[in-house]
């Protein structure tokens, strides 16, 4: 009967120790990982007008390198827009540098397209120097 309770007791440690890691494992840190991806706002447009099916596989949750020209920037939000075309979510707030006019490289993870308003998003934006 000890054996048995032991047993039992062992395995539930065991599945509780793999929900927990399953459950809380660590985020991804965007900042460091390899875009993969790079690519124009204009291009992107693009691959979505031609087949959005497919360009969401491709893109969906991944990392990926825009370039562009900065169309307006919101400090509060912590946000700039692209070529009128991408919202940019930073985690951190808006460097000075970043206005409007100027030409930028960003990397980000892809959130997706908001074709009501045609708007593509990304979000734990960075600054590619």
């Amino acid at each position: 009967m000890k054996k048995k309770l032991l047993i039992f007791a062992f395995l539930l440690a065991t599945g509780a120790t793999i929900i927990y890691f399953y459950m809380y494992k660590e985020h991804r840190n965007i900042a460091t990982e390899t875009a993969d991806y790079t690519i124009t706002v204009p291009d992107l447009q693009k691959e979505f007008l031609i087949n959005d099916n497919v360009a969401y596989q491709k893109y969906q949750d991944k990392t990926i390198q825009i370039i562009g020209t900065i169309s307006s920037t919101d400090d509060t939000n912590k946000t700039i827009i692209v070529d009128d075309k991408l919202l940019a979510t930073f985690l951190d707030k808006l460097s000075e540098d970043l206005v409007v006019g100027k030409q930028i490289t960003i990397k980000g993870r892809f959130l997706g397209y908001d074709d009501l308003v045609e708007e593509f998003k990304i979000d734990q934006a960075t600054v590619v120097e």
